[in-house]
């Protein structure tokens, strides 16, 4: 039986609803490191704020208005000041195995980073014909790393390169890890390793008694399932956020040759792949038996056809842009724009693509505590976005 998400993401994949903005993005004569962007709700101003960068994968905001970002493929985590330019390496940090899509991945702060320091990372590990994802955590002292704690290696080993995912998010104290399926796409229905699926922890690591697997056992002969998996059949998500205002848990992850999606992370659900996709095989043909659902299987609030390839979701809660509240907020690397997908109710019903072919691969999204938007691309630079 579809839902109301099922209907909606149908609705749009036969009928797309897709309200991008018109109208050349143009350069500022006083600046080249200035550009006015078009928008629905009125011109936006992007301002360059740092350069000089490797793939910005995320950005996290301090406290104190500086900010961490990593570079994926450094394996480093630099200390910024968007209001200065100072740009401090970190040191101490763990040996990223950085190749192709391995490397650096998601930082996450401890939902009381106030009181005790901890800083999550998540990055790859492992050599290039055997590589996991895996979290740790980090406590700073002027740049430098002072301590450092493994919380979670997954058992999501392959001798492929590609499909980590590794994005953070916290929920109620849980810590939760989306992770790829490794381009193994039979292991994200395989419960038994950790691929395709998003994990919850509690903060250090341990399991929580409430997970959907606890406890479960397995016929003779073969193993039970994973106890931290919270959902599987994922594909390669890289977005994970906490809706500030329901607490609920959102995602998004890369389909094939079409069909990335938005999702609602539930408890021991089944998110198809590769049963069912709205995408194709990259060389063409169908993904399984070709349908995009099949009962017992959850089904996307969105879906984008062609792919956007989605990076990084924040969902927007900030005095800067009122008219962007509760709006999902995405990072596009193929399509090279950032995007805006409005929700009403907890459906996705319109679309706005920004700054088209201009910031070039969008990899980070991250907001300021005044609300302001922050864009990485892979072009290494960092990008401010304002209203004008």
């Amino acid at each position: 039986m579809l839902g109301k998400f099922g209907l909606a993401a149908t609705a749009m994949l036969v009928l797309p609803f897709s309200i991008a903005a018109n109208g050349a993005e143009t350069s500022s004569p006083e600046s080249p490191d200035r550009l006015v962007l078009p928008s629905l709700n009125g011109p936006i101003v992007a301002e360059r704020v740092m350069s000089g960068l490797s793939q910005p994968v995320a950005i996290e905001f301090l406290p104190d208005g500086t900010a961490l970002i990593l570079q994926r493929d450094r394996g480093l985590m630099s200390h910024v000041d968007f209001r200065t330019g100072r740009k401090v390496d970190v040191e101490g940090m763990p040996d990223m195995l950085v190749k192709e899509a391995a490397g650096a991945h998601d930082i996450e702060l401890h939902p009381r980073h106030a009181e005790n320091g901890w800083i999550y990372v998540a990055y790859s590990e492992g050599e290039e014909y055997r590589s996991t994802a895996v979290v740790d955590r980090v406590r700073l002292r002027n740049d430098k790393v002072t301590a450092r704690e493994r919380i979670f290696t997954a058992d999501a080993y392959s001798e492929g390169l590609y499909h980590f995912a590794a994005r953070m998010a916290f929920v109620d104290g849980y810590l939760y890890l989306a992770i790829g399926d490794r381009e193994h796409p039979p292991m994200a229905q395989d419960n038994t390793n950790h691929a395709g699926t998003i994990v919850r922890l509690h903060d250090d690591g341990r399991v929580p008694s409430d997970n959907p697997f606890v406890g479960a056992t397995a016929p003779e002969g073969s193993s039970p399932p994973r106890p931290e998996i919270w959902s599987f059949g994922h594909r390669d998500p890289q977005g994970l956020y906490r809706h500030p205002q329901t607490g609920e848990l959102w995602s998004h992850e890369h389909g094939p040759r079409g069909g990335d999606e938005i999702n609602l992370v539930k408890k021991g659900a089944n998110y198809g792949w590769p049963i069912v996709s709205y995408g194709l095989q990259y060389e063409g043909g169908p993904i399984g038996m070709g349908i995009p659902v099949q009962d017992g299987m959850e089904v996307p609030i969105w879906v984008y056809v062609p792919s956007i390839a989605p990076s990084d979701l924040v969902i927007y809660q900030g005095k800067a842009f009122p008219a962007w509240q509760g709006n999902f907020l995405i990072g596009s690397m193929v399509q090279t724009h950032f995007n805006r997908v409005v929700m009403r109710d907890g459906e996705a019903v319109a679309e706005e693509r920004l700054a088209k072919r201009v910031l070039g691969r969008v990899r980070a999204v991250a907001v300021d505590p005044a609300g302001l938007v922050y864009l990485g691309s892979d072009n290494g630079e960092i990008w401010r976005l304002r209203p004008q």
